[in-house]
């Protein structure tokens, strides 16, 4: 399965809360295990769960008629503590895109580094966003990562994204990948140094 991200048009899940952190993305107590797959069953634990496992029906995530590959996030999300499991439990939860005002710097580079693409648009767009999911559930969000467009209801925004990071994620490559894909070049420069 590939791991490049390039057009996403997907519906979208709201949580139209702010400085959601990363221990409410995924409680520390799940933190345990080294791989990187089963977090998203935990994804916003506490408020997904009562604490006999049963689901609470008022939380976004147990409700039936918002679903997708984005998720569409408060401002100043994935604050607190660096960890990089919460970047794995949206991931593994399903999620290619988390759209927000504003993300902490670490919680964005996690993401970015598990092909998980943070979209950062302006507060008035946020806004239009989750008036739009609100009134109808079945909006299809639009997200260009070439273009750096991000489209919903006949409105679009550009965003910014590091070109090192793009290049990435457009290709599906992670650090390692990604130099290994400038071998070609690499073995090019050695020889014309020896030639020298």
């Amino acid at each position: 399965m590939s791991k490049s991200i390039n057009k996403i048009s997907s519906t979208a899940v709201p949580v139209h809360l702010e400085n959601v952190d990363t221990d409410q993305i995924i409680p520390a107590r799940f933190l345990k295990a080294t791989t990187r797959e089963g977090f998203g069953d935990n994804l916003f634990r506490d408020w997904r769960y009562n604490s006999d496992g049963t689901p609470k029906k008022d939380f976004i995530l147990n409700n039936p008629t918002y679903s997708g590959k984005i998720l569409v996030a408060g401002k100043n999300f994935g604050c607190g503590s660096s960890r990089e499991h919460a970047a794995w439990a949206i991931k593994d939860a399903g999620f290619d895109v988390v759209v927000s005002s504003f993300f902490a710097d670490i919680f964005r580079n996690n993401a970015l580094n598990n092909f998980l693409l943070p979209v950062t648009v302006s507060e008035e767009f946020l806004q239009q966003l989750f008036a739009a999911i609100e009134k109808d559930p079945k909006t299809t969000i639009d997200v260009n990562l070439e273009a750096q467009t991000i489209t919903a209801g006949g409105k679009s925004e550009s965003f910014e994204i590091n070109n090192y990071k793009k290049t990435c994620l457009l290709n599906g490559y992670d650090d390692i990948d990604f130099l290994l894909s400038l071998k070609p070049e690499i073995e090019a420069f050695e020889r014309k140094q020896q030639a020298i």
